[in-house]
């Protein structure tokens, strides 16, 4: 499409989901054996992730919103009646209502016992579930010019998915993901050998198993031409999982035509992202920018206004302000 940058045509989000067992409502361990009953697509992967009670489904890139929202809307059918041949139940949310009492099982993955052994009880329990986009970029330069940009948003795309709520916080997800070390909106970067060197600092320092992991809300793919974005609590609905994808795309689209993003404080995006985790977009917001308490409604308008340009390009306008009002 002209005008479109090609570094944000495509766009896929993996999903995350717990399994719950209908007789009790306690989440099931038994994601495996859902797995079992399902097959990889050409648009759909299948995955386990660390704990036995969630399953993943991962898109492959889509470049329309609308393709995107059916091949979702065709994983959760097919893990959802996976699921209930087993009694269980497939549900989209931050945390469990009723967690299991053992979710970690034994499993044959080495990385999964890596993480086990460096974190301990920070993971023996964790159950959280988010909604990862994708959205491609050319390289890894252009990426951490997109993680700089992206900073002051994440704070907003949290609050709109918030979907975890417990304990008085729209997403307690955040909040246990939070005790991960060097959790939050990434450090600014000069270039994508200094961001690898930094990842590469904390493998060396034991607080990373790997260079493929990371806690921050976005990060560069190291397998993939992508910026990942992992801000977002597991989508109530496939519209919603549709909504943090449009609005994702457009920020990088938006990164890409912006050399010089305005900067804000390291410890003023903190406060953005424990005031989105607490309130979500029914209370106060932190405005990174002008770095005091704002409606955090008030920060969603401001984040469409900025993406309008995109989207408009896209054809996809119109759609997300129909997403957006559903969502407030």
């Amino acid at each position: 499409m002209p005008g479109v940058p090609q570094c944000a045509d495509t766009v896929g989000v993996e999903e995350e989901f717990l399994l719950v067992d209908t007789a009790s409502g306690r989440t099931s361990t038994r994601a495996d054996a859902v797995l079992a009953r399902v097959q990889d697509t050409d648009l759909t992967k299948f995955h386990a992730e660390l704990a036995a009670t969630q399953v993943e489904a991962a898109s492959g890139p889509c470049t329309s919103v609308a393709e995107l929202g059916q091949v979702l809307l065709d994983a959760r059918t097919t893990l959802a009646k996976a699921a209930e041949e087993i009694g269980a139940g497939l549900i989209s949310r931050g945390t469990p209502v009723k967690p299991s009492l053992h979710p970690i099982v034994s499993r044959a993955n080495p990385r999964f016992h890596r993480v086990l052994d460096t974190y301990a009880g920070v993971v023996e329990h964790y159950e959280a579930c988010g909604c990862h986009v994708h959205v491609g970029v050319p390289d890894r330069e252009t990426g951490v010019r997109v993680l700089n940009h992206l900073r002051p948003w994440l704070p907003t795309l949290l609050a709109l998915s918030a979907n975890s709520p417990d304990n008085g916080y729209a997403s307690w997800r955040l909040v246990q993901q939070s005790r991960f070390p060097g959790s939050g909106v990434p450090p600014v970067f000069t270039t994508a050998a200094d961001y690898d060197a930094h990842v590469a600092r904390m493998v060396a320092c034991g607080t990373l198993v790997d260079r493929a992991q990371s806690f921050w809300l976005a990060r560069l793919s190291l397998k993939l031409p992508t910026v990942e974005f992992r801000v977002a609590d597991a989508a109530a609905t496939v519209e919603d999982a549709m909504l943090q994808a449009a609005l994702s795309r457009a920020l990088v689209h938006m990164a890409f035509l912006d050399d010089d993003p305005r900067p804000v404080r390291d410890e003023v995006c903190a406060a953005a992202v424990w005031a989105a985790s607490r309130y979500g977009l029914d209370g106060a917001a932190v405005d990174p920018w002008r770095e005091c308490r704002v409606p955090a409604t008030e920060l969603l308008e401001k984040l469409v206004e900025h993406v309008t340009p995109a989207l408009a390009q896209r054809g996809e306008l119109s759609l997300v302000h129909e997403l957006v009002d559903q969502r407030v």
